[in-house]
């Protein structure tokens, strides 16, 4: 198997993070995993708002989120689990997150709110 690409914290960079999140779908997502802590099935993640994103386009948003720097996904047998990296981006781009949540948090997502108040403990 192919070895999951994750860029050290200071190769991340801010034009990656703001490509990565400028998908509602991809926010979303990244919301969700915030909020659980660490999902451990893709498909957990899959419903956004009442539509459900097919196993391919999920395949290709984590592949995004991951390269973006913002989650770290590892390989447990036949799971794929993905941890949030809100914290180490939050440390080198303070305020970058919170403030692209906040935006889609004022948009409406409901989701995305419960993601900020989370994040904000």
């Amino acid at each position: 198997m192919r070895p999951l690409f994750h860029p050290a914290i200071e190769d991340v960079r801010p034009e990656a993070i703001l490509h990565a999140l400028a998908d509602p779908s991809r926010a979303a997502i990244f919301a969700k995993i915030m909020q659980a802590g660490c999902v451990e099935a893709c498909t957990a993640v899959s419903a956004v708002g009442d539509r459900v994103i097919p196993k391919s386009s999920l395949s290709n948003h984590f592949k995004v989120l991951r390269e973006a720097g913002l989650i770290r996904s590892e390989r447990h047998g036949v799971e794929v689990r993905n941890h949030s990296r809100w914290l180490e981006v939050e440390a080198r781009f303070p305020g970058l997150l919170a403030g692209i949540i906040n935006a889609y948090a004022s948009d409406a997502g409901s989701e995305l709110q419960a993601a900020k108040t989370t994040a904000s403990r």
